[in-house]
């Protein structure tokens, strides 16, 4: 399916991130006073109801752009980071033009509240020029090789944000004098007339064409890994197109930028780019801290977790939290080890020729916790190994919506506690009542026994082991639930697996990390 595009711009500062998350009814985008939060295209796939509810919903994206113009004078800085990134403003601005230039309409925001300003007027007549977008307007892509013809012209419209209230709204219709027709009104504060703009946005868009695909995705990905690592270069090669901003200079990713990607083969992937990280200790104000809870959260939305590695510096205490933080969410993980095109000698040690097996060798000692994450080297500038990465990343999606047998599951556990029980206590023999796969993603076993306290953290662990090579889970993690028999409680009712599944659900009593699951016993 062909989806329409929005796409949102302005100078910094003017409410651009609140709109979009206004508009899609969830925090998408920073928002943050600080000029510039916005660095790439960050983007929201929602359905827009109809007008009073008459006729279909439409499903469009809604791209947030960076500011235009956030580096004036020469030499500025961002006081969190201390560099000098004047030359950002480039990227930053190519960013602007690509939304730009596959968009279906364009939402030009200005500060109700501030007015017009030389830098306002300035944006309307580039957008009057078409020098924002290409001379030629490209049409959107949603994967490589896949378009759609191109509009004749692209409807803008200004977006007079902030308007908190009715004594707002004078000031609002003086942005007419932009020439882009009467101003749409709203305040993400408190959603002043967001159903008006909404219903705009509903007449201003075509319908997503059917392609004979829905929009769901087959696979996300949350892609992590410490500044610079190539978090951001591995999603233009995987989209064929300059979306995210690319530099030398860390920390150019804000946001968890969602990325809708449609492989050749026909399976679609959500990969989410997320902020690089740094060390607690050095960040530096609360755009950092909104970076790393939105990192958090990108984990948890996310089917299999790729944490890159940079194949040409050492571990780092970065590398070994953003590992703990994939294993404690019990997603599957893959150890991406990136720039390995350019690596040069083993780790600590330069000079050196490095090999695979040198590398997963040295990984397996750095992080502990990952040691049934499988490995792959790859370099995604020159998308060496890159479909193979994603190959397997889906791999192990499959793994982790394995389903096994209730009857299968009882007779191996069985064996593994006849052949090793936990430690017994004044005799007391650890016994089996009952055993059922409760769910999926991650794969959760729950078992029922006479004597729960038994089943130390270390006979836990020996048993995910088990049961791990004895279903299949090779290289997922694995979470068990171990409670003790209830009064009355009988296997043989019909009833009693579905019971067991609903009171598992969201149970951690008796549950090791799932970075104690990847040990080995």
């Amino acid at each position: 399916m062909t989806i329409p595009r929005i796409a949102i711009v302005g100078r910094p500062n003017v409410g651009k991130s609140s709109l979009l998350n206004m508009i899609a009814g969830a925090k998408v985008s920073i928002v943050d006073p600080t000029p510039g939060v916005t660095r790439d295209r960050v983007a929201a796939i929602i359905d827009l109801p109809p007008p009073d509810g008459l006729g279909p919903v439409k499903t469009v994206e809604l791209v947030d752009t960076g500011g235009f113009g956030v580096y004036v004078a020469e030499g500025a800085r961002y006081d969190e980071i201390g560099h000098d990134l004047t030359r950002l403003t480039g990227d930053i601005e190519a960013q602007i033009r690509h939304a730009i230039s596959t968009a279906d309409v364009v939402l030009f925001c200005v500060d109700a509240q501030r007015g017009l300003t030389p830098h306002d007027e300035q944006i309307a007549r580039m957008l009057r020029r078409q020098e924002l977008g290409d001379t030629q307007r490209q049409p959107a892509r949603k994967g490589k090789g896949k378009a759609r013809t191109p509009a004749a012209s692209v409807p803008i419209r200004v977006v007079a944000t902030k308007v908190d209230g009715p004594k707002w709204e004078a000031h609002a219709l003086e942005l007419a004098a932009l020439g882009f027709g009467e101003p749409l009104m709203c305040s993400a504060k408190n959603n002043y007339m967001r159903r008006d703009l909404v219903d705009t946005l509903y007449g201003l868009t075509p319908q997503a064409q059917d392609t004979g695909k829905d929009l769901r995705a087959d696979l996300k990905i949350a892609i992590i890994g410490k500044r610079n690592a190539g978090k951001s270069t591995l999603v233009n090669t995987l989209a064929g197109e300059e979306r995210m901003i690319v530099s030398e200079i860390p920390g150019t990713t804000r946001d968890a930028v969602d990325v809708r990607l449609e492989l050749d083969d026909g399976r679609v992937v959500v990969a989410i780019d997320t902020a690089g990280l740094r060390r607690k200790k050095s960040l530096r104000g609360a755009l950092e801290w909104y970076a790393l809870d939105r990192l958090e959260r990108s984990i948890h939305r996310a089917d299999v977790v790729l944490l890159l590695l940079d194949a040409t510096t050492r571990i780092s205490q970065v590398d070994e939290h953003l590992a703990q933080l994939a294993a404690r969410s019990y997603k599957p993980a893959v150890l991406v080890v990136n720039k390995w095109d350019i690596a040069s000698g083993r780790p600590g040690r330069k000079g050196e020729p490095v090999t695979p097996e040198d590398y997963e060798t040295y990984l397996r000692d750095e992080l502990k916790g990952m040691a049934l994450a499988p490995i792959s080297f790859m370099s995604g500038k020159d998308g060496l190994n890159v479909r193979e990465t994603i190959d397997l990343a889906f791999e192990l999606h499959g793994q982790a919506g394995r389903r096994v047998t209730t009857g299968r599951l009882n007779r191996l556990l069985r064996e593994i506690l006849d052949r090793r029980g936990p430690p017994s206590k004044l005799g007391t023999i650890a016994k089996l009542y009952y055993a059922a796969q409760v769910a999926t993603h991650p794969p959760t076993i729950a078992i029922v026994v006479n004597r729960p306290e038994q089943f130390t953290p270390n006979y836990r662990r020996y048993l995910v082991n088990r049961i791990r090579e004895g279903m299949g889970f090779d290289e997922v993690p694995v979470k068990l639930l171990v409670r003790g028999r209830k009064p009355g409680e009988s296997w043989e009712d019909p009833g009693a697996e579905a019971r067991l599944k609903a009171e598992a659900a969201g149970a951690e009593e008796g549950v090791l990390s799932a970075a104690e699951y990847f040990e080995d016993e």
